[in-house]
């Protein structure tokens, strides 16, 4: 292990700047590290300790996900606006293959 240093990197710089704008993920990291530390004053074992980071694993891919989805939708939701300025987004419960929703054309309504 690299030995502690006052000077932050711009790696950690860049780090630190993503968990402040996710901090869902910085508490899946936090949980994470807890693992690596035995403060609670419960012994584990090597093979407890696998299962709980196997879960948080599957927590911080779950959150990374969700964060993803966020992203990837708010871009297509700019992308479609910006490529078709006369059109909204409507939510229709009858549509179940879009997901509920369609675009519609603001002039012609359809």
């Amino acid at each position: 292990m690299k030995p502690k240093t006052a000077e932050i990197s711009d790696r950690e710089t860049r780090l630190l700047e993503g968990l402040r704008d996710h901090p869902e993920l910085m508490e899946r990291f936090e949980a994470i590290l807890g693992l690596t530390q035995s403060g609670d004053g419960v012994l584990r074992t090597a093979d407890e300790i696998e299962d709980l980071l196997v879960e948080e694993v599957r927590r911080l891919g779950n959150t990374t996900m969700h964060q993803w989805a966020k992203t990837a939708e708010q871009a297509a939701v700019t992308g479609l606006r910006d490529k078709h300025p006369k059109s909204r987004m409507v939510f229709i419960e009858s549509n179940p293959s879009a997901g509920g929703w369609r675009g519609v054309d603001r002039e012609t309504g359809a």
